[in-house]
């Protein structure tokens, strides 16, 4: 057992005198970094002018409170002008095609195009 910490104390100064006799080498300096910091502890921002912000933001104001909705002095006579009135439907505004042109489908799917395609078949053939 002290031969093996004779070795080891023998080893630690072994260790110990090899680091204070080796050269160490020179310290390398980053010369970017430095003169990087350098700078950014010199930096002084310019002060801003006390009216610096004149023209560049606007003025706040309230905008104005809306108004009631006003409700109709006349609402009877209103009503049975909306009564009296006819509906406007969508089957009268469209015009059925004429026996030269084809028919079109816009709405109903694919059962309502095929039974115009037969349709417009079957009236070029009479």
């Amino acid at each position: 057992m002290s031969t093996i910490l004779r070795r080891a104390a023998g080893a630690t100064r072994s260790v110990s005198c090899a680091r204070a006799l080796s050269s160490s080498a020179v310290a390398r300096k980053d010369f970017v970094q430095d003169l990087y910091l350098r700078e950014i502890k010199a930096y002084k921002p310019a002060p801003a002018a006390k009216d610096a912000h004149v023209g560049v933001v606007k003025s706040y104001s309230m905008p104005p409170t809306p108004k009631a909705p006003a409700l109709p002095t006349d609402l009877a006579s209103e009503l049975s002008a909306y009564d009296a009135s006819e509906p406007v439907q969508a089957a009268d505004a469209t015009a059925a095609p004429s026996a030269g042109q084809h028919a079109t489908v816009s709405d109903g799917g694919a059962e309502a195009f095929l039974e115009a395609c037969e349709a417009t078949v079957h009236e070029e053939h009479h």
